[in-house]
């Protein structure tokens, strides 16, 4: 009897213990099966995405899963809309333009502090700008590519930013800059505390305790699993956030993070394969977000290693691979066949043109042309996470490895850790790559000058594509204050590189997002940013 009992009392133990293990630590899920309404437990959003950020230093990174992050901690001076890329106020409540278009007046935001309890001026945004400006290309990628290089290159845009009184703030440039505005909207160009920069030097890219003005302040970061980010009591607006605590979780695998959604261990999953849309649309406690598209995935093949040198031999490699079907088997309809390396929203896409259809034919003839008849060996980059663009990587590589087989051409396909593929392919070790782009800004300048113009060869022009007649129109277009010329010349931007073909266009995609229906207020960002001061939990 004795025995008897004691089991029983040991079964009662365990049953206590597992009850207590799934309610207990801040970081379990704020979905379905929470009481955290009615116990007045902390809101706790849960984001589940494809990969970790490479660094937390807004200004220098470049992917998209650190600006996830970053994008909730800092600020910049003009925001973009909810759903769209207008300029709007931010951090500076108003602007003007001088009439010449080379000068920009910004009145800064009144009683706004960085999270350190300094106060955010006109000599912390000073003070920005400066750093990016005296920087250099391995620190400030993005700074290059949108502004043309550096304090003292020829191709610099700014001349000087300086401030007028403690809340106004001049720009002034070399030339005018139509996407000025969008351009410092982007995520990259956030306002850090000066008192940050100071203190944690190279370690704010590790560790941005306390260094914006955003809804959220940065609390811990474990490596390839979870970034934890808690709420900022002194935000300058008083109604956000609406969460406690937003953690983003690294689970690699798309069905992986699906199923992890379903059981209600994450509350946002980011990356669902377009097979998986039905399985959400059909289960009354989830719901599907999409993404407005404003995206490209592409094949990038790197002009600057043989045979890839050839013209000849990247438009064969265009006309081999068979864009639909990749599009049929990994997209389910949620995508468009790509012909040029800038989606049809943005202004200045040109429709006219004649993208290269799947030829195998003509493959070979070129090849043949270009004294490959026999073919070639050549490695193939398959991107080790899913992205908006690529949801995987692996398996399109897979069907273009097919494609390129059937013309001659033997592709190995090789892989690496994201944070090393992305530098790897960035200092032109790849044969070819798969990789794509969600516009930072909505403007055409964003794709066609930052990734394919020879001033960001090194940055973001992976391809190593060079041509002066390109980067001259480009710069016009730059410059041209008159969107109806600027689209003009940017539609015969695409046909320079169309003819040159240093990538294979492959798709824009429709990202698609789901969350659990406990999630309210989450508004899915075109650029891939998602601010989530608003998000609010049942």
């Amino acid at each position: 009897m004795r025995k008897k009992s004691w089991s029983i009392l040991m079964l009662l133990i365990l049953l206590v213990s597992s009850v207590l293990y799934g309610c207990g630590g801040n970081e379990s899920s704020s979905g379905e099966g929470s009481d955290s309404k009615d116990s007045g437990d902390p809101k706790v959003l849960i984001f589940g995405r494809g990969g970790d950020s490479v660094a937390l230093d807004p200004a220098a990174v470049t992917d998209g899963e650190s600006f996830k992050v970053t994008k909730n901690i800092f600020e910049t001076l003009v925001e973009f809309g909810e759903q769209d890329t207008e300029p709007n106020p931010g951090l500076a409540e108003e602007w003007k333009v001088s009439e010449d278009g080379l000068t920009y007046t910004f009145t800064l935001r009144e009683g706004v502090k960085f999270q350190d309890g300094t106060d955010f001026n006109a000599d912390a945004v000073v003070k920005n700008f400066e750093r990016w400006m005296n920087g250099n290309e391995e620190a400030f990628y993005y700074y290059k590519s949108m502004f043309g290089g550096f304090k003292g290159d020829e191709g610099h845009v700014i001349n000087e930013v300086k401030a007028v009184d403690e809340n106004t703030v001049e720009f002034v440039l070399k030339r005018p800059q139509a996407p000025f505005l969008k351009n410092i909207a982007m995520s990259p160009f956030a306002i850090v505390s000066p008192k940050a920069l100071d203190e944690l030097g190279d370690k704010l890219g590790e560790a941005p305790t306390d260094a914006g003005t955003g809804p959220f302040k940065f609390k811990e970061w474990k490596r390839n699993d979870k970034i934890v980010l808690v709420k900022n009591e002194d935000y300058w607006n008083k109604d956000l956030p609406k969460l406690d605590q937003v953690v983003f979780k690294s689970i690699p695998e798309n069905s992986a993070r699906l199923n992890a959604l379903v059981s209600g261990e994450i509350d946002l999953a980011d990356g669902i394969n377009p097979s998986d849309a039905a399985q959400v649309e059909g289960n009354d406690q989830l719901q599907l977000f999409e993404r407005p598209s404003m995206n490209v995935g592409y094949l990038g093949l790197t002009s600057t290693r043989k045979p890839f040198d050839n013209p000849k031999v990247r438009q064969a490699i265009n006309y081999a691979i068979n864009k639909q079907e990749i599009i049929d088997a990994f997209f389910e309809g949620r995508a468009e066949v790509a012909k040029n390396p800038m989606p049809p929203v943005i202004g200045g896409y040109n429709d006219a043109l004649e993208g290269y259809e799947y030829n195998p034919e003509k493959a070979k003839e070129l090849l043949a042309e270009a004294g490959l008849e026999d073919g070639f060996e050549m490695e193939l980059w398959a991107m080790p996470v899913p992205r908006p663009y690529m949801p995987d990587g692996q398996k399109v590589a897979e069907a273009i490895q097919a494609d390129l087989e059937e013309v001659g051409v033997k592709a190995k396909i090789v892989s690496y850790e994201w944070a090393t593929y992305l530098e790897k392919a960035r200092n032109g070790e790849a044969d070819a790559f798969l990789l794509g782009w969600t516009g930072d800004n909505g403007d055409a300048d964003n794709f066609l000058y930052v990734l394919l113009d020879k001033d960001n060869i090194g940055s973001n022009n992976y391809t190593y594509y060079s041509n002066d007649e390109l980067h001259d129109l480009l710069i016009a277009a730059q410059s041209e204050t008159d969107q109806a010329k600027r689209e003009e010349m940017y539609k015969q931007a695409q046909e320079i590189i169309h003819e040159d073909a240093p990538w294979v266009p492959l798709a824009h995609s429709t990202p698609l997002l789901a969350g659990s229906a406990a999630v309210k207020n989450f508004q899915p960002h075109p650029t891939g940013s998602d601010f989530l001061g608003a998000v609010d939990m049942e």
